[in-house]
């Protein structure tokens, strides 16, 4: 697979659904050696009764409400904690950024003037980078569909719609927050010029119809793991596309991701404070779900990414994250490494059987990953070319 020879980085076949496959170590998805990542894991509708409509791809094998009753009564017992501990966090929306403070502003008399100085500034910078602009882009606009997952979780629902409980108002403020960043990109994307909206449009669409799965199982133990690994994997992506935004010597562009990495390390600390208290008052839950959640992997959220065409557009596109430097394997370590530290995983006492086993696992993870790594460095350099319908069919070696 292109991807997997871009990152170079593969785990020992595993058993999984009776298929044997190499997982991706960067954390993007599970990968089969003769499937894309999507493929492996679903089915591609090919084609439907007149009329009805089918996602393209559809996720067979999912499991739902695996937390016990008593579980779900720690989140019940945390509710006000939630208010002091976990909405602070947000911030009031009269003191925060909109899409509009950082982009030419329509009202203007110099508005075509900005527009042009955007568009001078963008025919500098590579299509590489405006593939992994697009690529976190679209999965910011997936919006709906992690809103969606978090209000699946069992015992933190937001069971009306407008519930005042701490964990239904904490849904809908960072909802609220994140709908600003995948605004704020794509009203650049659309003046920039380097880019076809139709197709990237396209791909929004249908990944949101596709939806995601993340092997969470309706769990907030599951959950809140995995939104505190994926929100600072997010933070990590957008810092990168800043620094090298600055690089290509796009300043204002750099801004723009700048800012939008800053709220996702600010989310990415409230998932991970909440964890910590779960940490906290049930060690072996916790340490069982975050070692359930690693043995999956944490893939990523627009794993079902499709843009009509290209059925591994999410390997393709994680391929050149992993090349450009945006997204790669030693950043997924590097979040292992962090969590662990964060929740003083390797210094828990007083475990089951299960929980130790659980610690045992994650505590040779970081350093597995490590070991691999420098293993594969330098290899898988020069991989096959690949069309990118974003960037109007132009090839990118992946």
């Amino acid at each position: 697979m292109a991807a997997l020879r871009a990152s170079a980085w593969c785990l020992a076949p595993c058993k999984t659904s009776g298929s044997t496959r190499s997982m991706k170590a960067a954390g993007f998805y599970i990968i089969s050696k003769k499937t894309s990542p999507t493929a492996a894991a679903t089915s591609i509708h090919k084609s439907s009764p007149k009329g009805t409509f089918r996602p393209p791809f559809e996720v067979k094998e999912q499991v739902t409400h695996s937390m016990p009753q008593e579980k779900m009564e720690i989140f019940e017992s945390l509710e006000d904690w939630a208010e002091t501990n976990l909405l602070t966090f947000l911030k009031p929306v009269e003191e925060s950024w909109q899409p509009k403070d950082l982009l030419p502003d329509p009202a203007s008399e110099e508005f075509f003037k900005q527009v042009t100085e955007l568009r001078e500034r963008a025919k500098e910078i590579p299509d590489e980078y405006y593939v992994c602009l697009v690529g976190d882009m679209i999965t910011e606009e997936a919006l709906p569909t992690y809103q969606t997952m978090l209000n699946s979780f069992d015992g933190v629902r937001d069971e009306t719609g407008a519930s005042l409980t701490s964990w239904a108002i904490w849904t809908r403020g960072w909802t609220a927050e994140e709908n600003r960043h995948g605004d704020l990109l794509k009203h650049y994307l659309y003046l920039c010029g380097r880019v076809d909206m139709r197709q990237i449009e396209k791909t929004i669409q249908y990944l949101i119809a596709c939806g995601m799965y993340i092997n969470t199982e309706n769990s907030p133990y599951r959950g809140y793991i995995y939104t505190s690994f994926q929100e600072r994997a997010t933070f990590i992506s957008h810092s990168n596309t800043a620094r090298q935004a600055k690089q290509y010597g796009d300043l204002k562009l750099a801004k723009m991701c700048g800012t939008i990495a800053a709220d996702e390390k600010r989310h990415a600390a409230a998932y991970t404070n909440v964890v910590e208290k779960l940490f906290e008052l049930d060690p072996d839950g916790a340490v069982v779900a975050f070692a359930e959640m690693m043995k999956k992997k944490i893939v990523m959220p627009a794993h079902l990414m499709f843009d009509g065409r290209d059925g591994a557009l999410f390997d393709h596109f994680a391929a050149v994250a992993q090349k450009l430097g945006v997204y790669t394997a030693s950043d997924y370590a590097d979040i292992i490494e962090f969590l662990m530290g964060r929740w003083k995983v390797e210094s828990l006492v007083g475990l089951s059987d299960e929980g130790k086993k659980a610690q045992d696992f994650l505590c040779q993870l970081a350093p597995r990953y490590r070991r691999l790594e420098e293993r594969t460095q330098g290899k898988g350099k020069h991989g096959p070319k690949q069309r990118f319908s974003w960037i109007f069919d132009r090839e990118l070696q992946v």
